[in-house]
């Protein structure tokens, strides 16, 4: 999925130190950016980076006003689970990545002795990312880095990761035309950053270096490379989905709250094929109470690491659930009515003024706004579950 991996290091960008800085304006003539390119690729020499490789990758390197265009108007994700999974967890996905894990048992099964990682997981994220290699992007990967990293919205970021693009250069993984992908920089079939892809890529077929576009071997184990840094457990679950009494106490649904599978059972949550795995899990409800439910293990942590979008991450983690056996979800108990981006803003609006902290007054429904509804909800005696709704917005004084 382009630009998924922009949630997974927004939070790592490197300073590099002095360039002079652009128009703070953010404007988009990009009038210093030839200046500002020549900081940079001094810099880039002074940090060891032959300076053929980066005449070779960077002589030709534009300013993109189109880049800067699609960064603005990224728009508010509002898709519930069950649309997103609906469409991206498509019968064709399906049938293609058991095949992919049939065709592929021998470096599937090589790759889980090295990393620890089932191949459904990785599976999981080769649909979701590219579909299984197919729609990698076409973008100038080395134009859109340096032009993302010239702007001023998110500098830090990405002159760390334009500087990344050139190592791997410099490494022979790939030539500067070959670094093609998606608008904001991504590579490859798993879309990986050039931090990820300089840090995590392996060499799995053995030819000398690493081509995360053409072979999968590459990919794949790259992709559990990654995976296993992020805390992947061997041998251990992910997400099992359950069904939950109407009796739960909902304050105990929490991603931060862990239980043993045998005090979840106590409360009355059964799974619905199959036998609970042991363990310590949280109860996750991506869409309340009235929708499905999940049992997420360590590992669902992984899917969240990868992908900060608590949307993505569940439907990456139930696709690999599907590849592993896992039936289809159920819609759970009932209609579940969601609420669109402007009705969110309001709602966390209402939780700052009454002293909640629902984050950003962005309408987007994350960590610290669940967070701050659940808290809501606790005092005002409604059922925990930390999903927002209208009746949450009328008594908090929204009408």
């Amino acid at each position: 999925m382009q630009a998924a991996a922009i949630a997974v290091v927004s939070v790592l960008g490197l300073a590099l130190g002095a360039i002079p800085a652009q128009a703070q304006s953010c404007g988009r003539d990009g009038s210093g950016f030839a200046t500002w390119l020549a900081a940079f690729r001094q810099q880039a020499v002074a940090q060891g980076i032959p300076a053929e490789v980066v005449a070779a990758s960077l002589d030709d390197v534009s300013y993109d006003r189109a880049i800067i265009s699609r960064d603005r108007g990224q728009g508010v994700f509002q898709q519930s689970f069950l649309q997103f999974a609906g469409r991206m967890v498509a019968d064709y996905r399906l049938k293609t990545g058991a095949s992919r894990i049939r065709q592929q048992a021998g470096l599937f099964s090589a790759i889980e002795r090295q990393y620890g990682v089932p191949a459904e997981p990785i599976v999981a994220f080769w649909g979701l990312e590219t579909d299984f290699g197919a729609n990698m992007g076409k973008d100038p990967t080395l134009k859109a880095l340096a032009t993302l990293a010239y702007d001023c919205r998110r500098p830090e970021l990405f002159r760390g990761e334009l500087m990344d693009a050139l190592r791997i250069v410099a490494r022979g993984d790939l030539r500067p035309s070959e670094m093609r992908g998606a608008w904001a920089g991504e590579l490859g079939q798993m879309q990986f950053m050039p931090s990820f892809y300089y840090k995590y890529g392996v060499d799995a077929d053995g030819d000398g270096r690493v081509d995360l576009l053409r072979s999968t071997p590459d990919a794949l184990a790259s992709a559990a490379n990654f995976m296993s840094s992020l805390g992947w457990r061997r041998g251990e679950p992910w997400l099992v989905e359950v069904r939950v009494p109407a009796s739960l106490p909902w304050h105990e649904a929490d991603l931060e709250i862990r239980h043993s599978t045998s005090q979840w059972a106590n409360w009355g949550v059964t799974p619905r094929a199959g036998a609970l795995p042991p363990g310590n899990a949280s109860l996750l409800l991506p869409m309340g109470r009235n929708g499905p439910a999940f049992l997420a293990y360590d590992n669902f942590g992984v899917f969240l690491r990868w992908n900060q979008s608590f949307v993505y991450a569940t439907t990456a983690a139930y696709f690999a659930a599907r590849l592993a056996g896992a039936p289809a979800v159920a819609r759970g108990n009932g209609e579940v009515a969601m609420l669109g981006a402007k009705e969110i803003a309001r709602l966390q609006r209402l939780l700052a003024q009454r002293g909640y902290d629902p984050g950003p007054i962005d309408g987007k429904l994350g960590a610290a706004t669940r967070a701050a509804v659940k808290k809501a909800q606790m005092e005002l005696g409604l059922p925990a579950d930390s999903f927002p709704t209208a009746e949450l917005i009328a008594r908090l004084g929204g009408g």
